[in-house]
């Protein structure tokens, strides 16, 4: 029996789904723990989700049904109500080329050499995109989220890893084949921790919070916020320490791309004020002036829909 953990709300009224029935797209974020999907009007609104546990430990095969039980349960509620899917947007972390096929995922190796798009496609007869997820946050971010009014931005997640997606002139720059922005594997200690993409010293192994449990020796990023904002002087340097080699890397982004802003999410971030000091001194010391002028650094908006929203607006351009 599937362990279905829907958590399933119609938020708006049956006049209104009547009157976008043609216009409404299927967001997925998929990811090592948690499977989420949603249901989502052109006009960026949720009408309907579901999370379940991704149980990618079962296997490939077990984790596609699990996926695509849940997209067939959005499909039948848009059609209960009149609404016509568009498309399908799917994000998933790792190397995901222009075609959907999954070339890398750390955390879920069964998923990697899998052609998702066109399996999905096959299964669910609609229109598939499949994107990384840190893209997606970047495109939901942008659209609906802190970077409205922004041209350019990068999009840095920070939470078990580091991911990013790099917005230019309003459009996602996915680079020639599709893996762009992997700015988690910028190098900011050349004979640093060593990294599993196969580097050392990768950004990601200093800003995370897999790098702060390690450098404290297990505690949880949370844990060490509280002590942080209590006094603690360990807990408050190891914060100023991230900020600072984010500082120094975001220093060589801007440096290269002029960009207009910095939109910093994930868990991490909820200590944001524990390492902005640090990052702006860092960008000040590193960043022509000229450069760093009017450049905004901000907070996430948009939490854990962010992933969701951009899946849909990718796949309304399917």
């Amino acid at each position: 029996m599937l362990d279905y953990n829907c958590s399933s709300h119609l938020l708006v009224t049956g006049r209104r789904l009547v009157a976008e029935k043609l216009h409404s797209f299927i967001g997925i974020d998929i990811g090592g723990t948690n499977l989420r999907g949603a249901l989502i009007s052109s006009g960026g609104e949720v009408l309907q989700r579901f999370r379940m546990l991704s149980m990618i430990h079962e296997g490939r095969e077990p984790f596609l049904d699990r996926l695509q039980q849940g997209v067939s349960g959005l499909m039948a509620t848009a059609d209960a109500h009149g609404l016509s899917v568009g498309g399908v947007g799917v994000g998933v972390p790792g190397l995901i080329d222009r075609h959907g096929v999954v070339h890398s995922s750390v955390n879920m190796p069964a998923l990697e050499g899998l052609g998702l798009r066109e399996q999905l496609e096959s299964q669910l007869k609609l229109p598939v995109r499949c994107a990384n997820d840190a893209n997606l946050i970047a495109l939901g971010e942008a659209r609906y989220g802190a970077g409205q009014g922004l041209d350019s931005m990068m999009v840095i997640t920070i939470g078990t890893g580091l991911g990013s997606g790099l917005i230019l002139n309003r459009r996602l720059w996915e680079g020639s084949n599709g893996f762009a922005a992997e700015f988690g594997h910028v190098t900011v200690e050349p004979e640093g921790f060593p990294c599993p993409c196969g580097n050392r010293g990768c950004l990601e192994q200093y800003v995370s919070a897999t790098a702060l449990r390690r450098l404290s020796g297990g505690l949880e990023a949370a844990e060490l916020a509280q002590l942080a904002r209590e006094g603690d002087h360990d807990a408050h340097q190891l914060f100023c320490q991230l900020g600072r080699h984010l500082g120094i890397a975001v220093a060589g982004l801007l440096n290269v791309l002029n960009l207009d802003g910095i939109v910093i999410g994930g868990g991490v971030s909820a200590s944001f004020d524990l390492f902005q000091v640090p990052l702006v001194e860092e960008l000040q010391r590193r960043t022509f002036a000229q450069i760093l002028a009017g450049v905004g650094v901000r907070q996430a908006a948009l939490g854990d829909d962010a992933g969701l929203l951009g899946a849909a607006l990718l796949a309304g351009e399917a």
